[in-house]
C-alpha cells in the first residue's frame, strides 16, 4: 500500500525569530523530494491535513493561506479560504464527518468548511484569554484544534500563547476551559490538543511545562507523569492517539522550544505511565511534530525540529531514521497520506 509522508518547514511568527519554509515529500520511505516549487514564495508550513479517503489530497496551512493537491503535491491551488494576517497554524477534518474541515489562524481566528474545503465560514471568537496572557507580547495563535462528541458540539481550541478555548454547541457560544490565578504563563502556553477516541469528556494538552489532563470537559485539571527532560518539566509539543489503539498515545518532548534534548514519550495506558521510544538516530532538538493516518493503522512518524524523521511500520515498536536533506530543518509539521 503507498504511503506518503510530509514535512513541512516554518517557522515563529514572532518578530526577530528565525522564518524558514518549505514542503518535502517522501514515497515510501525512499528519500525525500521537494514539492513547493510551483508556489510564488516557498510556504511556511505549519500544518498538514491528509484525507484517509483520498490518499493522493493534502492540504497545508501557510502564511499566505490554506492550499490543495490532488496529486500528493506535484501542483498546488489555493482554497478559498480567507488569508491570514500572519498564517494558518492548524488544521482538523472534523472525525464524525470527514466533509468538515476546522482551520486555525494567527491572530486567534477560526474558520469552518462544511464541503471540504470549497467554501469557509468565519466562527466568531471571545476576546477574552487568562489574564496573565494579556499584553502586546503574547501573541495568539491557534496552534491545535480538537472535535469531540457527535455532530462537533465540542470544539477545543488551544491558543499559544492563551490557554484553552471551549465551545460546547458547535462553536456558537465560546469560553476559556483554563484560567486560573497565574505569576507566568507556562501552563496556558498550548501547542496541541486532543479529545480521547472513545471519552469524548476526556481531553489533554501540551504545555511548555508538559501535559494536562481533564475528564470533565474542562472543569478540573490534572498533570500527566510525563517524564521531566528540564527541572520544571518538558516543553510538550505533539499529541496523538494511535488509530484503531485509544489506550495508546504518543507525545513529542524536548528541553525547550530551540533546546538540545528531544523525546517522543509512548503510553499504552492513555497517559497513565510513559516511556520514551527507542529512536535509532540523534534527538538533538524538540520532537515537535507527529503523524499518524487511519487509512495505515501500524504507522507512526515523528520529526525533531531541526530535521530528524523517524518512521515505524509496527505501532512504535521499531523505527527508521529518514532524516531531510541537509539544512532542511524548522520542522513544524508531519502529515501522512
Amino acid at each position: 500500500m503507498t504511503q506518503t509522508l510530509y514535512a513541512g518547514i516554518a517557522g515563529d511568527t514572532d518578530e526577530g525569530r528565525f522564518i524558514s519554509a518549505g514542503l518535502y515529500r517522501s514515497k515510501d520511505g525512499e528519500g525525500w523530494t521537494r514539492v513547493d516549487g510551483s508556489f510564488t514564495e516557498p510556504p511556511e508550513v505549519h500544518a498538514i491535513l491528509t484525507d484517509p479517503r483520498r490518499p493522493h489530497r493534502v492540504i497545508i496551512g501557510s502564511q499566505n493561506g490554506i492550499y490543495l493537491s490532488d496529486d500528493r503535491g506535484d501542483s498546488w491551488q489555493e482554497l478559498s479560504a480567507p488569508r491570514p494576517e500572519l498564517a494558518v497554524w492548524s488544521l482538523l477534518r472534523d472525525p464524525n464527518d470527514p466533509d468538515v474541515i476546522f482551520a486555525g489562524y494567527e491572530p486567534a481566528t477560526l474558520c469552518r468548511s462544511s464541503d471540504d474545503g470549497k467554501t469557509w465560514t468565519r466562527i466568531d471568537l471571545p476576546a477574552a484569554y487568562p489574564h496573565v496572557t494579556a499584553g502586546p507580547e503574547m501573541p495568539k495563535r491557534i496552534t491545535g484544534i480538537a472535535v469531540g462528541g457527535a455532530s462537533a458540539q465540542q470544539i477545543y481550541l488551544s491558543l499559544e500563547i492563551g490557554g484553552l478555548l471551549r465551545s460546547l454547541d458547535g462553536g456558537k457560544n465560546w469560553d476559556a476551559a483554563i484560567d486560573g490565578l497565574y505569576v507566568v504563563e507556562d501552563a496556558v502556553d498550548l501547542h496541541s490538543v486532543v479529545v480521547h477516541p472513545v471519552r469524548c469528556e476526556q481531553v489533554t494538552v501540551t504545555t511548555r511545562v508538559g501535559a494536562f489532563r481533564t475528564d470533565d470537559c474542562g472543569e478540573r485539571w490534572r498533570r500527566l507523569p510525563v517524564p521531566a527532560l528540564r527541572g520544571k518539566g518538558s516543553y510538550c509539543r505533539a499529541i496523538a492517539y494511535a488509530p484503531e489503539r485509544p489506550q495508546t498515545l504518543f507525545l513529542g518532548a524536548g528541553n525547550d522550544f530551540d533546546g538540545d534534548k528531544g523525546a517522543l514519550f509512548l503510553s499504552r495506558d492513555d497517559g497513565g505511565t510513559w516511556t520514551a521510544a527507542d529512536l535509532p538516530g540523534p534527538l538533538k532538538s524538540t520532537v515537535f511534530a507527529i503523524a499518524t493516518n487511519p487509512r495505515l493503522p501500524d504507522q507512526v512518524h515523528c520529526a525533531t525540529k531541526n530535521g530528524g524523521v523517524f518512521s515505524s511500520l509496527n505501532g512504535g515498536a521499531s523505527w527508521r531514521y529518514v532524516p531531510l536533506p541537509r539544512g532542511a530543518g524548522h520542522v513544524f509539521s508531519l502529515g501522512l497520506g
